[in-house]
């Protein structure tokens, strides 16, 4: 996907890597030093997608609401278990970015790792409900920082032209981590059994459905065991260790090194990471070009904010994007986006995907699980598109399109659910419960094409680099907060609204498809100075006027849509993207 780098780009750099594979096929033939660095890193997407998938599927488990009863009835509660993990991560997002900046890139993946391994490990132990939310809060601060430093860090130490690649290799991570902790659920469901009674394969009782309260043998479970529950949970350590034990062996980001002044270990970085040696030519231009982006950025806060640095410069830097119209705008854009992506019900379903296919007739303990873990399979492959189309057909497109399947997804699950009010067993009732999965997984699958991946690619897209850092922040911070409510009231509202629920998301996905087609500027192939006369401000213009004093101090020539060269038509902009696109 064609990002807008904070790395400045030149005509010299794009002549000499002219003819070079680009995008996947050129990710597949680098040097494998970069490609498993890369890749490493990855893993730490692959965590923060199985801690996604994962308590959403122990949840309905009977042993698991054995041990904690309240937890298991109470939407309320279950509600605050699930979603702590957000205020964490939404914590964890805020303080990394300093935290990156002061000791590497790879150390504080090393850190984020260490605390997802300690929160895993006291929820994988957990005795009563504050170990769940102690857990689930520790490994939330680690989320929020591996899905702040992973992206970063694989941008800064990629070339340019499979940049977008590398940086996609993000969220197919998150999405394989889902897909796989659905599965290592299904799987783990069957030991010792389905039920907690070894003597029933059904929920039981008065009402007819299982209780925690009333329907546990005297002495606990004879049926299904904590292994249902806690292996799943502990089972996230191990990656967590290995990226703990691995990560200090990551090549340092060459953009971090230059910025503390360590030139020549930033040349021997790019040398090391591009598998050519230190005198080659393309080493000595990425060196330039890192060096006249770390020059920008130190004169950008020279000049925007003097007299100012550490902290009272970050909150300048914060305060600027609230006070300018243009600014404010384009950020108003960005956490928009974020919360429409929520709000499309994509989370909801993830973190209580057996919980909503238990309520189109599917048993909560064996059948809507195996259903849940073909939704994972959906998304996983709905990635694909927007990998690979997203530049052509425009990120509006996508949107609109995305917007739609999910409202009508979302409108065809009520009609069912509010049609047979959880009995399915009559006529024709078991095919539209079946019928309604199905609109699960196109919720899935419109969603994993859409409002999930290009709702990242846009944000960076619309600020200049003078600003973008800060921005970007504000906007995960956002997304984690509004993640944050949609995992707390799902619940409640499954509970209390029932078919209402599907209701109200189908309505926000109306809105979203109305918003993007009245107010959503198309970003692809626009400059940053067309951006300006979008947002009302000139931003970019001064960025790039800095930006071309720098480069010509150090001998660089920028490229055309960094001097302000306008690509008049579409056909040159076809022709500009197939050149330097990175996927």
């Amino acid at each position: 996907m064609v990002g807008v780098s904070n790395e400045a780009s030149s005509s010299r750099m794009q002549q000499l890597t002219k003819g070079r594979r680009l995008g996947f096929r050129g990710l597949l033939g680098a040097n494998r030093y970069l490609l498993f660095s890369s890749l490493f890193a990855c893993i730490g997407s692959f965590m923060y997608g199985t801690d996604q998938g994962i308590l959403s599927n122990l949840l309905t488990g009977q042993n698991f609401g054995s041990k904690f009863p309240n937890v298991y009835s109470d939407p309320v509660l279950k509600g605050w278990v699930v979603s702590v993990l957000q205020l964490g991560a939404w914590l964890g997002a805020l303080i990394n970015g300093p935290l990156a900046n002061a000791i590497s890139r790879k150390y504080s993946l090393t850190v984020a790792a260490f605390l997802f391994t300690l929160g895993s490990a006291i929820c994988a132990g957990a005795q009563n409900v504050a170990y769940l939310f102690t857990g689930r809060i520790i490994a939330g601060i680690a989320v929020g920082q591996i899905s702040h430093v992973v992206p970063l860090y694989m941008a800064e130490i990629s070339p340019s032209e499979f940049r977008g690649a590398l940086v996609s290799l993000q969220q197919l991570g998150i999405t394989v981590g889902i897909m796989v902790s659905y599965w290592l659920c299904y799987g783990t469901s069957f030991a010792g059994g389905q039920a907690c009674d070894a003597n029933e394969s059904a929920p039981f009782g008065d009402s007819g459905v299982w209780s925690p309260y009333t329907d546990v043998p005297e002495g606990g479970c004879t049926g299904q065991t904590e292994l249902a529950w806690r292996l799943p949970l502990a089972l996230q350590v191990a990656p967590a260790l290995v990226l703990l034990v691995g990560a200090p062996f990551l090549p340092f980001s060459p953009r971090w090194l230059m910025s503390k002044g360590r030139d020549d270990a930033c040349r021997a970085a790019i040398s090391k990471l591009r598998s050519l040696p230190l005198d080659d030519p393309i080493v000595e231009t990425e060196y330039l070009e890192i060096k006249a982006a770390v020059l920008f950025d130190e004169r950008t806060a020279a000049e925007l904010h003097p007299g100012k640095s550490g902290i009272s410069l970050t909150f300048a830097k914060v305060g600027m994007l609230f006070t300018n119209k243009g600014l404010f705008k384009r950020l108003s854009t960005g956490c928009i986006i974020m919360f429409f992506q929520q709000f499309t019900g994509i989370n909801a379903i993830i973190y209580y995907a057996p919980t909503v296919f238990g309520s189109l007739g599917l048993n909560a303990s064996t059948t809507s699980l195996l259903a849940t873990g073909v939704l994972g399979v959906v998304d996983f492959v709905f990635t694909f598109p927007a990998i690979f189309w997203v530049d052509r057909w425009g990120r509006r497109k996508f949107f609109m399109a995305g917007a739609l399947g999910m409202m009508v997804s979302h409108a065809v699950v009520a009609a069912i659910v509010g049609h047979y009010d959880g009995n399915f067993d009559v006529p024709g009732g078991k095919a539209a419960g079946w019928v309604g999965v199905v609109f699960i997984y196109m919720m899935g699958a419109n969603f994993s094409y859409s409002w999930g991946p290009v709702a990242w690619l846009v944000p960076a897209e619309i600020f200049s680099p003078g600003h973008r850092s800060q921005a970007v922040s504000i906007i995960i911070s956002c997304n984690y907060m509004m993640n944050f409510v949609v995992g707390q009231v799902t619940p409640n509202m499954l509970d209390k609204l029932k078919y209402g629920t599907y209701i109200l998301f189908a309505g926000f996905c109306l809105l979203m498809f109305l918003w993007v087609f009245f107010f959503l500027p198309e970003t692809r192939y626009k400059t940053l100075e067309e951006m300006d006369e979008v947002f009302g401000d000139n931003s970019a213009t001064v960025d790039r006027e800095r930006m071309q004093e720098i480069m010509g101090e150090i001998g660089l020539e920028q490229s055309p849509l960094q001097t302000g060269e306008r690509l008049s038509d579409e056909k040159n902009r076809e022709e500009y993207m197939e050149d330097t696109k990175v996927v």
